[in-house]
């Protein structure tokens, strides 16, 4: 109980002090949050205009992904800021350190994949990536190319994760494992 009252007070203070920007208050000035969704840290909604963005329910967005409804590089030029509105729609996942900009809308079931600048609408059940994000696959197609690959690949049960106190020796013998190799865990 003292540990989460501490941190409870520690990450309030850095709120303050470093001016860090919360999920609350990007909905307090219009932001559109679905339910059951997984913001990870980090996540970056342009609160200049993030009344333009409307997420759906049950999308994950990765760490460090930028969601940007607007756009400055016009306003030199013209004195005008390109505007746009971002939707979400729902059962998305966005990968970390991708970027939506304005006037895009994410279809529903789709996958963004990690690092991706997504200039352009995504078609529903869609995978994307590359910088411009191009479509991939369908999703459709992923589940099938994952499972295919899932059948050679080592698969860790629930004690491999944090949630399942994975232990000290199990961390290295995971990680030698996975040298120059991917695996699977629940």
């Amino acid at each position: 109980m003292i540990k989460k009252c501490i941190h409870f007070i520690r990450a309030r203070a850095r709120k303050y002090i470093l001016e860090e920007l919360w999920l609350e208050d990007y909905i307090k000035v219009g932001l559109k949050l679905g339910d059951n969704c997984s913001i990870q840290p980090g996540g970056v909604f342009d609160y200049s205009h993030c009344w333009l963005i409307n997420i759906g329910n049950n999308v994950t967005i990765a760490p460090q992904a930028y969601l940007l409804a607007h756009d400055a590089s016009t306003k030199q030029l013209n004195q005008y800021t390109k505007v746009g509105s971002i939707t979400i729609e729902d059962d998305v996942f966005i990968g970390a350190r991708a970027l939506i900009m304005p006037g895009v809308t994410v279809g529903k079931r789709s996958i963004i994949a990690a690092g991706s600048i997504v200039t352009k609408s995504v078609p529903e059940g869609s995978i994307v990536a590359g910088n411009p994000a191009k479509v991939l696959f369908t999703v459709e197609e992923y589940i099938e190319k994952t499972n295919k690959l899932m059948e050679s690949k080592k698969i860790y049960d629930r004690r491999y994760t944090l949630g399942g106190n994975i232990s000290p020796a199990d961390k290295v013998k995971m990680y030698e494992e996975l040298i120059q190799n991917i695996g699977f865990v629940v």
